[in-house]
């Protein structure tokens, strides 16, 4: 896996992923940027979030459940020093389907939070990572 990101201006970055997609970067005024993209630690954040939404999605129509939405709400904190790394990150997923079970929901999100998800993995080595979930009959 390959990415480039050239510096535009300002505090402002353009990321361009392997598969060609781009997504800017921006610092906040007060460091020099013009807040016109999202902030390199939320594009971490934004990662995660991904990585192990991916993961409870696939799982779950694996299992032939009867998904409708998944959407995971991340909150993180961050070291008050230099460097100001993720201190903690938790994870809530909210799933809803047809007849879904609260047992491959739990199952969905410990796989991937221990077995599939490089990002929370990866990253739980330095960061304390939590996950929950709700199930939403629709």
């Amino acid at each position: 896996m390959q990415a480039t990101v050239k510096w535009i201006g300002d505090m402002m970055f353009v990321g361009e992923s392997d598969s060609g997609h781009t997504v800017v970067m921006d610092g906040p005024p007060d460091h020099g940027g013009r807040n016109m993209g999202v902030r390199p630690m939320e594009m971490i954040l934004l990662g995660v979030g991904g990585c192990s939404c991916f993961d409870v999605v696939q799982i779950l129509q694996k299992g032939r459940n009867d998904i409708v939405t998944c959407k995971v709400e991340l909150s993180a904190q961050r070291v008050d020093a230099i460097p100001s790394v993720f201190s903690k990150i938790h994870l809530h997923f909210i799933v809803s389907g047809h007849g879904l079970k609260e047992p491959a929901v739990k199952r969905a999100v410990e796989l991937s939070a221990e077995k599939y998800c490089s990002a929370t993995i990866m990253l739980g080595k330095s960061v304390d990572i939590t996950h929950d979930y709700e199930v939403i009959e629709v």
